[in-house]
C-alpha cells in the first residue's frame, strides 16, 4: 500500500492507491507506530473505507489502528447523511463498547492491605466471561424501555444518581432508537446480560491517579493526584453483537439492489435514506443504549462493594463519574468541509469523540497506564472530533496465548503491582501487556498532533476480566 508521510504525525494513501477509492486515507502516527501499523492488514482496510458511496474528506486511521472487521479498529469515516452509506461493518460488532471512569474519595494509600478483598469482592459481585448472566432478568417490556431509556432507565430505577447522567457522552441515552428493529434473537441474547462484564478486552480496573499533567482541568473533572479510581470498559454484549451480525447480512443483500459496489463484502453498506438503513440505525441507537445502562449498572455494582470493603457511606465515598465515552458507533454530527457545514454521519469504529472540552478515556493493558484527556478544536478540523480509544493490538489473541505459554500472567502482573483475577482460562494470556502497543506512545502522538490533550494518567492496581 502507497503511503507518504506529510507531517510529523500524519500520513495519506492517496485515493489512486487502490481502485474505487474516493478519496485519500489519513493516519495519525508517528514514525514508530506507522512502522507497526504497516505489518498488517489495517491500511488496506482503511483504503477499503475511502470507497464508501458518500464519503467526505479522508478515511482516518487513529493511532491505536489494527486489522479488524471491514473497517480496521482505530477507523473513522464519515458520509453525508442525505446522500452517503451506513455500514455495520465500519461501526463494528460491540456496539458502544465504551469506557466509563469514576472517582473516589480514597487515596490509594488507605487501600493497602484491603486491595486483594476489594478485587476478590469486585470479581465475585460482577457477572464476568462469555455468555455470562447477570442478576437481573428483564422481561419483554423491560428490555424495550432498556433500548431507549439508556443509562437513565437505569438510574430510574435506583441504580446510580441523576447526576451521572450529566457526565455520560449524550446524556446516556441515544435518540432515535426503535425496538422493533432489533431482531428476536439479538434481544433473547440481552435478557440476562444487562449487568455482565463479558470478555475479550473488556475489564473493570481500580487505578491510582499517577500524574497530573493539567492541574486545572484535573480539578474540575474530580481527579486528583493518588486518587483511586475505577475504570469499566464494557460494551452492548450478546444483544449489540447479534445486531451487528443480523444487519450485515441484510446490507449485504442490499448491494446489488442499490448498485453498490465494495471492495470487502465486510463493509456492506446500504444509502442512509433507505429502509435498511433506517432499521439498522434504530437497532445500533438501541443496542448503544443497551451498553450505557450495562455500564451504569456496573457502575452501581462497584460502588457497592467499594462501601462495603471500605465501610464508607455513598457521601464519604463520593464516587462519581468523571466521564463515560462510546466506541463503535456512528452519529449525525455536523462539521465543516471544504469551507461549509455538512450533515454527517460519524462511523467510529475503536475512536472516541473528541469534541472541544469533552473528556477522553483511552484505557491502555492490564500492566502499564491509561489515560484522561480532553477534546480540542483541533480535532473538529482535523479527524471529525475524534481520536484514539486506547492501546491498539499487535498480537493476535492466538498468539499472545501462544506466547503466554508455560508462563504465569497473573503472577507478572502481581509482580508489577497489579492484582489480577479472570474468569476464561486464556483470558489473561490473551490480553497480557505485550499484546498491545505501548498506550504512552499512542498517547503521545495525539497530544503532540493536538486532537486530544493529556489531562491525568491512571496506572492499575487490580483488574477483573472475562
Amino acid at each position: 500500500m502507497k503511503v507518504e508521510q506529510i507531517g510529523r504525525y500524519l500520513w495519506r494513501i492517496p485515493p489512486d492507491a487502490k481502485p474505487g477509492m474516493r478519496v485519500p486515507a489519513l493516519i495519525v502516527a508517528d514514525e514508530r507506530l506507522m512502522t507497526q501499523i504497516q505489518r498488517e492488514a489495517a491500511l488496506e482496510q482503511l483504503a477499503n473505507g475511502a470507497t464508501l458511496p458518500g464519503i467526505v474528506k479522508a478515511a482516518l486511521g487513529m493511532p491505536d489502528i489494527h486489522q479488524g472487521y471491514g473497517l480496521p479498529v482505530g477507523g473513522v469515516v464519515a458520509t453525508d447523511a442525505e446522500r452517503g452509506v451506513v455500514s455495520p461493518g465500519a461501526i463494528g460488532f460491540d456496539i458502544n463498547c465504551g469506557v466509563r471512569l469514576l472517582g473516589t474519595s480514597l487515596d490509594a494509600a488507605e487501600a493497602g492491605s484491603r486491595m486483594r478483598g476489594l478485587v476478590d469482592a469486585l470479581y465475585d459481585a460482577i457477572p464476568t466471561g462469555v455468555g455470562s448472566r447477570g442478576a437481573l432478568t428483564l422481561g419483554a417490556r423491560d428490555l424495550r424501555e432498556v433500548l431507549v431509556g439508556g443509562a437513565g432507565w437505569a438510574v430510574e430505577r435506583g441504580y446510580g444518581l441523576a447526576e451521572d447522567l450529566d457526565r455520560i457522552e449524550s446524556g446516556g441515552r441515544l435518540e432515535g432508537a426503535r425496538p422493533d428493529s432489533v431482531s428476536p434473537h439479538a434481544r433473547d441474547r440481552g435478557l440476562r446480560q444487562l449487568g455482565t462484564l463479558g470478555s475479550g478486552n473488556h475489564f473493570l480496573e481500580v487505578q491510582v491517579v499517577d500524574e497530573i499533567y493539567d492541574p486545572r482541568l484535573a480539578s474540575e473533572l474530580g481527579v486528583r493526584s493518588g486518587q483511586l479510581a475505577v475504570m469499566i470498559h464494557t460494551g452492548s454484549r450478546g444483544l449489540g453483537h447479534q445486531v451487528c451480525t443480523d444487519f450485515l447480512r441484510l446490507t449485504e443483500q442490499a448491494l446489488r439492489r442499490y448498485g453498490i459496489v465494495v471492495p470487502d463484502r465486510q463493509l456492506a453498506c446500504a444509502p442512509v435514506d433507505s429502509e435498511e438503513a433506517g432499521a439498522y440505525l434504530g437497532a445500533m441507537r438501541g443496542a448503544a443504549n443497551f451498553a450505557f445502562a450495562n455500564r451504569q449498572l456496573l457502575t452501581d455494582a462497584a460502588r457497592r462493594v467499594f462501601g462495603e470493603v471500605f465501610g464508607l457511606g455513598p457521601r464519604d465515598l463520593a464516587m462519581a463519574v468523571v466521564y463515560d465515552v462510546a466506541h463503535n458507533i456512528a452519529k449525525e454530527e455536523e462539521h465543516e468541509v471544504d469551507g461549509r457545514a455538512r450533515r454527517l454521519l460519524v462511523h467510529r469504529k475503536g475512536a472516541t469523540r473528541a469534541f472541544p472540552g469533552q473528556p477522553v478515556l483511552v484505557p491502555g493493558d492490564m500492566g502499564r497506564y491509561s489515560y484522561l484527556l480532553v477534546g480540542t478544536e483541533v480535532a473538529m478540523r482535523e479527524t471529525f472530533g475524534s481520536t484514539c480509544h486506547g492501546a491498539g493490538r499487535v498480537m493476535s489473541r492466538t498468539a499472545a496465548v501462544k506466547a503466554a505459554r508455560g508462563r504465569r500472567i497473573e503472577k507478572e502482573l502481581e509482580q508489577r503491582g497489579v492484582l489480577a483475577r479472570a474468569t476464561g482460562r486464556d483470558a489473561l494470556a490473551e490480553e497480557m501487556p505485550e499484546a498491545y502497543k505501548d498506550v504512552r506512545e499512542v498517547v503521545d502522538v495525539v497530544h503532540g498532533f493536538g486532537i486530544s490533550l493529556k489531562v491525568a494518567r491512571l496506572r492499575p492496581l487490580g483488574v477483573i476480566k472475562g
